[in-house]
Protein backbone atom coordinates (compact mmCIF):
# COMPACT_ATOMS: atom_id res chain seq x y z
CA UNK A 1 0.00 0.00 0.00
CA UNK A 2 1.45 3.38 -1.02
CA UNK A 3 1.63 6.39 1.27
CA UNK A 4 -0.91 8.17 -0.94
CA UNK A 5 -3.37 5.27 -0.62
CA UNK A 6 -2.90 5.25 3.16
CA UNK A 7 -3.63 8.96 3.38
CA UNK A 8 -6.72 8.56 1.23
CA UNK A 9 -8.17 5.94 3.56
CA UNK A 10 -7.47 7.86 6.74
CA UNK A 11 -10.45 9.82 7.96
CA UNK A 12 -10.56 13.51 8.71
CA UNK A 13 -13.17 14.97 11.06
CA UNK A 14 -15.45 16.31 8.30
CA UNK A 15 -15.22 13.00 6.44
CA UNK A 16 -16.21 11.19 9.64
CA UNK A 17 -19.22 13.47 10.17
CA UNK A 18 -20.39 13.10 6.57
CA UNK A 19 -19.94 9.35 6.62
CA UNK A 20 -21.75 8.85 9.94
CA UNK A 21 -24.70 10.97 8.81
CA UNK A 22 -24.87 9.38 5.37
CA UNK A 23 -24.73 5.82 6.70
CA UNK A 24 -27.34 6.42 9.39
CA UNK A 25 -29.68 8.25 7.00
CA UNK A 26 -29.44 5.31 4.61
CA UNK A 27 -30.01 2.83 7.45
CA UNK A 28 -33.00 4.62 9.00
CA UNK A 29 -35.40 6.79 7.01
CA UNK A 30 -36.43 8.63 10.19
CA UNK A 31 -33.00 10.33 10.45
CA UNK A 32 -32.87 13.86 9.05
CA UNK A 33 -30.45 16.79 9.09
CA UNK A 34 -31.39 20.24 10.37
CA UNK A 35 -29.27 23.38 10.60
CA UNK A 36 -28.03 26.50 8.85
CA UNK A 37 -26.92 26.41 5.20
CA UNK A 38 -26.91 22.61 5.02
CA UNK A 39 -28.29 22.45 1.48
CA UNK A 40 -25.47 24.65 0.26
CA UNK A 41 -23.00 22.67 2.40
CA UNK A 42 -21.37 25.92 3.52
CA UNK A 43 -19.57 24.38 6.48
CA UNK A 44 -18.71 21.10 4.77
CA UNK A 45 -20.57 18.72 7.08
CA UNK A 46 -23.46 17.86 4.74
CA UNK A 47 -21.68 17.07 1.48
CA UNK A 48 -23.97 15.18 -0.89
CA UNK A 49 -26.81 14.88 1.61
CA UNK A 50 -29.33 16.94 -0.36
CA UNK A 51 -28.76 15.00 -3.58
CA UNK A 52 -28.85 11.65 -1.80
CA UNK A 53 -31.82 12.15 0.51
CA UNK A 54 -33.81 15.11 -0.82
CA UNK A 55 -35.13 18.33 0.72
CA UNK A 56 -37.57 16.61 3.07
CA UNK A 57 -34.64 15.13 5.02
CA UNK A 58 -32.17 18.01 4.75
CA UNK A 59 -33.80 21.05 6.35
CA UNK A 60 -32.28 24.51 6.40
CA UNK A 61 -33.25 26.43 9.55
CA UNK A 62 -33.13 30.16 10.34
CA UNK A 63 -30.54 31.61 12.71
CA UNK A 64 -32.70 30.88 15.74
CA UNK A 65 -31.07 28.36 18.05
CA UNK A 66 -33.97 28.10 20.52
CA UNK A 67 -36.36 27.47 17.65
CA UNK A 68 -34.01 24.88 16.13
CA UNK A 69 -33.79 22.82 19.32
CA UNK A 70 -37.51 23.21 20.00
CA UNK A 71 -38.39 21.98 16.50
CA UNK A 72 -35.98 19.06 16.87
CA UNK A 73 -37.52 18.07 20.21
CA UNK A 74 -40.99 18.13 18.73
CA UNK A 75 -39.90 16.19 15.65
CA UNK A 76 -38.28 13.55 17.85
CA UNK A 77 -41.40 13.13 19.98
CA UNK A 78 -43.36 12.72 16.73
CA UNK A 79 -41.15 9.81 15.67
CA UNK A 80 -38.23 11.33 13.75
CA UNK A 81 -34.52 11.27 14.67
CA UNK A 82 -33.09 14.75 13.97
CA UNK A 83 -29.43 15.70 13.78
CA UNK A 84 -29.11 19.43 14.47
CA UNK A 85 -25.98 21.25 13.33
CA UNK A 86 -25.52 24.33 15.55
CA UNK A 87 -22.09 24.95 13.98
CA UNK A 88 -20.42 26.95 16.78
CA UNK A 89 -20.57 25.59 20.33
CA UNK A 90 -21.07 29.06 21.77
CA UNK A 91 -24.46 29.19 20.04
CA UNK A 92 -25.88 26.66 22.51
CA UNK A 93 -26.47 29.55 24.93
CA UNK A 94 -29.21 30.88 22.68
CA UNK A 95 -31.16 27.66 23.25
CA UNK A 96 -30.46 26.88 26.91
CA UNK A 97 -34.12 26.77 27.96
CA UNK A 98 -34.93 24.31 25.18
CA UNK A 99 -31.92 22.16 26.10
CA UNK A 100 -32.48 22.14 29.86
CA UNK A 101 -36.23 22.51 30.30
CA UNK A 102 -37.46 20.55 27.28
CA UNK A 103 -34.93 18.29 25.58
CA UNK A 104 -33.41 16.95 28.80
CA UNK A 105 -36.64 16.64 30.81
CA UNK A 106 -39.42 15.64 28.42
CA UNK A 107 -38.87 11.87 28.50
CA UNK A 108 -38.88 11.87 32.31
CA UNK A 109 -41.76 14.31 32.66
CA UNK A 110 -43.94 12.24 30.30
CA UNK A 111 -43.17 9.02 32.16
CA UNK A 112 -41.29 7.49 29.24
CA UNK A 113 -44.21 7.88 26.83
CA UNK A 114 -42.01 9.97 24.52
CA UNK A 115 -38.42 9.46 23.44
CA UNK A 116 -36.14 12.26 22.27
CA UNK A 117 -33.53 10.80 19.90
CA UNK A 118 -31.95 14.16 19.04
CA UNK A 119 -28.27 14.65 18.24
CA UNK A 120 -26.90 18.19 18.45
CA UNK A 121 -23.50 18.84 16.85
CA UNK A 122 -21.46 21.86 17.92
CA UNK A 123 -17.83 22.68 17.16
CA UNK A 124 -15.42 24.17 19.71
CA UNK A 125 -13.79 27.04 17.78
CA UNK A 126 -11.34 28.19 20.44
CA UNK A 127 -7.61 28.82 19.99
CA UNK A 128 -8.12 30.63 16.69
CA UNK A 129 -8.70 34.31 17.37
CA UNK A 130 -12.50 34.03 17.39
CA UNK A 131 -12.75 36.02 20.66
CA UNK A 132 -15.29 35.83 23.46
CA UNK A 133 -18.55 35.18 21.59
CA UNK A 134 -17.31 32.22 19.54
CA UNK A 135 -14.59 30.50 21.58
CA UNK A 136 -16.47 28.97 24.52
CA UNK A 137 -16.08 25.33 25.56
CA UNK A 138 -19.46 24.82 27.26
CA UNK A 139 -19.62 21.02 27.51
CA UNK A 140 -19.15 20.91 31.33
CA UNK A 141 -22.38 22.86 31.80
CA UNK A 142 -24.35 20.07 30.15
CA UNK A 143 -22.70 17.42 32.32
CA UNK A 144 -24.74 19.00 35.12
CA UNK A 145 -28.07 18.43 33.33
CA UNK A 146 -29.71 15.02 33.94
CA UNK A 147 -31.17 13.53 30.78
CA UNK A 148 -28.46 14.68 28.38
CA UNK A 149 -25.56 12.60 27.08
CA UNK A 150 -22.32 14.32 26.08
CA UNK A 151 -19.59 13.09 23.73
CA UNK A 152 -16.29 14.74 22.84
CA UNK A 153 -14.16 12.61 20.49
CA UNK A 154 -10.53 13.41 19.74
CA UNK A 155 -9.99 11.22 16.66
CA UNK A 156 -11.90 10.93 13.41
CA UNK A 157 -12.59 7.17 13.80
CA UNK A 158 -13.99 7.85 17.29
CA UNK A 159 -16.11 10.70 15.93
CA UNK A 160 -17.49 8.37 13.26
CA UNK A 161 -18.29 5.60 15.72
CA UNK A 162 -19.62 7.78 18.53
CA UNK A 163 -21.80 9.87 16.22
CA UNK A 164 -23.38 6.71 14.81
CA UNK A 165 -24.07 5.47 18.35
CA UNK A 166 -25.53 8.85 19.27
CA UNK A 167 -27.89 8.84 16.28
CA UNK A 168 -29.15 5.38 17.29
CA UNK A 169 -29.63 6.36 20.94
CA UNK A 170 -33.16 7.17 22.14
CA UNK A 171 -31.89 10.00 24.37
CA UNK A 172 -30.64 13.48 23.43
CA UNK A 173 -26.89 13.51 22.79
CA UNK A 174 -24.68 16.58 22.47
CA UNK A 175 -21.68 16.00 20.22
CA UNK A 176 -18.93 18.56 20.82
CA UNK A 177 -16.18 18.55 18.19
CA UNK A 178 -12.81 20.14 18.94
CA UNK A 179 -12.12 22.21 15.83
CA UNK A 180 -8.40 22.23 16.65
CA UNK A 181 -8.38 18.55 15.65
CA UNK A 182 -10.32 18.85 12.40
CA UNK A 183 -7.24 18.93 10.20
CA UNK A 184 -5.50 15.97 11.86
CA UNK A 185 -5.36 12.59 10.13
CA UNK A 186 -3.84 9.27 11.02
CA UNK A 187 -4.85 9.22 14.70
CA UNK A 188 -6.53 5.88 15.23
CA UNK A 189 -7.14 2.93 12.90
CA UNK A 190 -8.29 3.27 9.32
CA UNK A 191 -11.96 2.39 8.89
CA UNK A 192 -12.95 0.65 5.62
CA UNK A 193 -16.03 2.10 3.90
CA UNK A 194 -17.90 -1.20 4.13
CA UNK A 195 -17.51 -1.40 7.93
CA UNK A 196 -20.33 -0.42 10.31
CA UNK A 197 -17.93 1.28 12.72
CA UNK A 198 -19.75 1.96 16.00
CA UNK A 199 -18.13 3.11 19.26
CA UNK A 200 -20.38 2.61 22.31
CA UNK A 201 -21.18 5.62 24.46
CA UNK A 202 -19.53 5.49 27.89
CA UNK A 203 -16.37 3.66 26.82
CA UNK A 204 -12.99 5.37 27.33
CA UNK A 205 -9.90 4.67 25.23
CA UNK A 206 -6.47 3.96 26.70
CA UNK A 207 -4.30 5.83 24.20
CA UNK A 208 -1.06 4.70 25.83
CA UNK A 209 -0.45 2.29 28.70
CA UNK A 210 1.78 3.39 31.58
CA UNK A 211 2.70 2.72 35.19
CA UNK A 212 3.83 5.95 36.88
CA UNK A 213 1.07 8.52 36.31
CA UNK A 214 -2.39 8.59 34.73
CA UNK A 215 -3.09 11.50 32.40
CA UNK A 216 -6.74 11.93 31.42
CA UNK A 217 -7.07 14.12 28.33
CA UNK A 218 -10.34 15.57 26.99
CA UNK A 219 -10.58 16.57 23.33
CA UNK A 220 -7.38 18.38 22.37
CA UNK A 221 -6.21 17.53 25.89
CA UNK A 222 -5.70 13.90 24.83
CA UNK A 223 -3.29 15.03 22.10
CA UNK A 224 -1.39 17.22 24.56
CA UNK A 225 -1.30 14.30 27.01
CA UNK A 226 0.31 12.05 24.41
CA UNK A 227 2.86 14.72 23.55
CA UNK A 228 3.66 15.17 27.23
CA UNK A 229 3.91 11.41 27.74
CA UNK A 230 6.53 11.22 25.01
CA UNK A 231 8.63 13.91 26.71
CA UNK A 232 8.21 12.26 30.11
CA UNK A 233 9.26 8.91 28.67
CA UNK A 234 12.62 10.42 27.72
CA UNK A 235 13.21 10.87 31.47
CA UNK A 236 12.11 7.35 32.30
CA UNK A 237 8.57 8.29 33.39
CA UNK A 238 5.81 6.01 32.14
CA UNK A 239 2.50 7.85 31.65
CA UNK A 240 -0.81 6.15 30.94
CA UNK A 241 -3.01 8.33 28.72
CA UNK A 242 -6.79 7.93 28.86
CA UNK A 243 -9.27 9.63 26.54
CA UNK A 244 -12.79 9.50 28.05
CA UNK A 245 -14.42 10.15 24.65
CA UNK A 246 -17.81 10.27 26.39
CA UNK A 247 -18.31 12.70 29.28
CA UNK A 248 -21.86 11.52 30.07
CA UNK A 249 -21.91 8.64 30.75
CA UNK A 250 -18.29 8.62 31.95
CA UNK A 251 -16.27 5.41 31.91
CA UNK A 252 -15.33 5.62 35.59
CA UNK A 253 -14.04 2.02 35.91
CA UNK A 254 -11.29 2.61 33.33
CA UNK A 255 -10.15 5.89 34.90
CA UNK A 256 -10.29 4.70 38.51
CA UNK A 257 -8.56 1.39 37.78
CA UNK A 258 -5.71 3.25 36.09
CA UNK A 259 -5.25 5.73 38.95
CA UNK A 260 -5.41 2.89 41.48
CA UNK A 261 -2.41 1.34 39.69
CA UNK A 262 -0.33 4.46 39.06
CA UNK A 263 -1.21 6.34 42.25
CA UNK A 264 -1.08 9.68 40.45
CA UNK A 265 -3.49 11.61 38.24
CA UNK A 266 -3.39 14.62 35.93
CA UNK A 267 -6.48 15.81 34.05
CA UNK A 268 -6.13 17.95 30.90
CA UNK A 269 -9.30 19.82 29.99
CA UNK A 270 -9.63 22.81 27.57
CA UNK A 271 -12.69 24.09 29.48
CA UNK A 272 -12.49 26.80 32.14
CA UNK A 273 -11.11 25.53 35.44
CA UNK A 274 -14.06 26.11 37.77
CA UNK A 275 -16.71 23.36 37.55
CA UNK A 276 -14.91 21.80 34.59
CA UNK A 277 -14.97 18.17 33.50
CA UNK A 278 -11.49 18.06 35.04
CA UNK A 279 -12.94 19.17 38.38
CA UNK A 280 -15.48 16.33 38.35
CA UNK A 281 -12.87 13.75 37.41
CA UNK A 282 -10.47 15.03 40.07
CA UNK A 283 -13.18 14.93 42.76
CA UNK A 284 -14.22 11.39 41.85
CA UNK A 285 -10.60 10.19 41.83
CA UNK A 286 -10.01 11.64 45.30
CA UNK A 287 -13.23 10.09 46.62
CA UNK A 288 -12.67 6.62 45.19
CA UNK A 289 -8.87 6.29 44.99
CA UNK A 290 -7.73 8.24 48.05
CA UNK A 291 -5.89 5.29 49.58
CA UNK A 292 -3.94 4.67 46.37
CA UNK A 293 -2.88 8.26 45.71
CA UNK A 294 0.81 9.07 46.16
CA UNK A 295 0.58 12.69 45.07
CA UNK A 296 -1.91 15.48 44.41
CA UNK A 297 -4.48 15.22 41.63
CA UNK A 298 -3.53 18.05 39.28
CA UNK A 299 -5.78 19.83 36.76
CA UNK A 300 -4.51 21.50 33.60
CA UNK A 301 -7.31 23.72 32.31
CA UNK A 302 -8.11 27.06 30.72
CA UNK A 303 -7.95 30.12 32.95
CA UNK A 304 -11.25 31.47 34.28
CA UNK A 305 -11.30 34.51 32.01
CA UNK A 306 -13.01 35.55 28.80
CA UNK A 307 -11.15 34.61 25.63
CA UNK A 308 -9.14 37.60 24.38
CA UNK A 309 -9.12 38.47 20.68
CA UNK A 310 -5.34 38.93 20.68
CA UNK A 311 -3.67 35.68 19.54
CA UNK A 312 -0.65 36.45 21.73
CA UNK A 313 -2.85 36.70 24.81
CA UNK A 314 -5.22 33.88 23.87
CA UNK A 315 -2.57 31.18 23.50
CA UNK A 316 -1.43 31.76 27.09
CA UNK A 317 -4.72 30.76 28.72
CA UNK A 318 -5.08 27.20 27.38
CA UNK A 319 -3.46 23.89 28.33
CA UNK A 320 -0.19 23.16 26.55
CA UNK A 321 2.19 20.24 26.39
CA UNK A 322 4.62 22.03 28.70
CA UNK A 323 1.86 22.68 31.27
CA UNK A 324 0.94 18.99 31.20
CA UNK A 325 4.56 17.94 31.70
CA UNK A 326 4.88 20.33 34.65
CA UNK A 327 1.64 18.99 36.16
CA UNK A 328 2.84 15.40 35.84
CA UNK A 329 6.12 16.26 37.55
CA UNK A 330 4.18 17.94 40.35
CA UNK A 331 2.05 14.83 40.82
CA UNK A 332 5.16 12.67 40.86
CA UNK A 333 6.95 14.95 43.31
CA UNK A 334 4.02 14.76 45.71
Amino acid sequence: MTAATTRAKQLGFLQAINRAQREEMARDERVLLMGQDLRANVFGAAAGALDAFGPSRVRDLPLAEAGSIGVAAGAAMAGLRPIVDLTVASFVFGAMDQFVSQLAKARYMFGGQATLPVVVRAALYYHGGTAGHHADRPYPMFMNVPGLKVILPSTAPDLLGLLKSAIRDDNPVLCFEDANLWGRRGRGPMVPEDTDHVVPLGSAAIRQPGTDVTIVGIGLGSVLALEAAKELAADGISAEVIDPRTLVPMDWPTILESVSRTGRCVVVDPANRTCSAASEIAARVVEDCFGALRGPVVRVTTDDIHVPFSPALEKQIYPTKDKVVAAARRALAG
